[in-house]
C-alpha cells in the first residue's frame, strides 16, 4: 500500500487540492447566494451585473433589449423588441466555471504571483467569455428560435467550457509545477 502511495503520490496530491480548493469555494459561493436571498440585486449581485451587462451589449449592439427580473423564478427575463427570448439565472454568470478553472490550476500551481495572476486573468476572460456568450446565444434565439435545444444545451457550453479547457492547458504546458519537473 505504501508503495503506491509513494508511486502515485502527486496524483494523489492533485485529486485531494483540487477536491479540497473545489469544495471550499463551492461552500463559499453557496453561502454568497444564501446571503443574497432577498438582496435589492435579484436574483443575486452576480447574475443580477451578468444580465445587466448583457443587456447593455445587446442594445450596444442594436437590438431594443431589456432585463426584467422574472415574477415566477430567480432569473432575470432578457426581451428583445418586446419578445421574452431567454433568462439570465444563477448558473449563467461563469462562476461555477470559474470555480473549476481556478481548482484545477490551484492543484497544478505554479510560483504564488504566476498562480494568482494566472487565475485573475483566466477567470476575467472566463467572466468576459460568458457574456459574450450569452449575448450572441440571445440573438441566435432571436433570429433563429427553432435551433434553441442545439444552441443552449451544445454549441454554447462548449464555448464557456472550451475556453476554460484550453486555459488548463496552457497553464500545464507552459506555467505548472509539473511542466517544470518534466523538462
Amino acid at each position: 500500500m505504501k508503495t503506491l502511495f509513494l508511486k502515485y503520490k502527486s496524483v494523489i496530491k492533485f485529486i485531494l487540492t483540487f477536491l479540497v480548493v473545489y469544495i471550499s469555494f463551492s461552500v463559499i459561493y453557496k453561502l454568497y447566494l444564501d446571503a443574497s436571498d432577498g438582496s435589492r440585486f435579484y436574483p443575486d449581485y452576480l447574475t443580477h451585473l451578468v444580465a445587466n451587462q448583457s443587456n447593455s451589449l445587446l442594445n450596444t449592439l442594436g437590438y431594443n433589449a431589456q432585463v426584467l427580473p422574472h415574477p415566477n423564478e430567480p432569473s432575470m427575463k432578457v426581451v428583445v423588441s418586446g419578445k421574452y427570448i431567454a433568462r439570465v439565472i444563477e448558473g449563467c454568470n461563469s462562476i461555477s466555471v470559474v470555480i473549476l478553472f481556478m481548482s484545477f490550476v490551484i492543484a497544478f500551481s505554479g510560483r504564488l504571483k504566476t498562480t494568482f495572476f494566472y487565475i485573475l486573468s483566466g477567470s476575467v476572460l472566463i467572466y468576459t467569455v460568458n457574456l459574450i456568450r450569452i449575448v450572441i446565444l440571445t440573438i441566435a434565439l432571436y433570429h433563429y428560435p427553432e435551433q434553441k435545444e442545439i444552441l443552449h444545451t451544445v454549441v454554447f457550453p462548449t464555448i464557456i467550457y472550451g475556453v476554460m479547457f484550453l486555459l488548463w492547458i496552457f497553464w500545464v504546458n507552459r506555467f505548472s509545477k509539473l511542466k517544470k519537473k518534466n523538462v
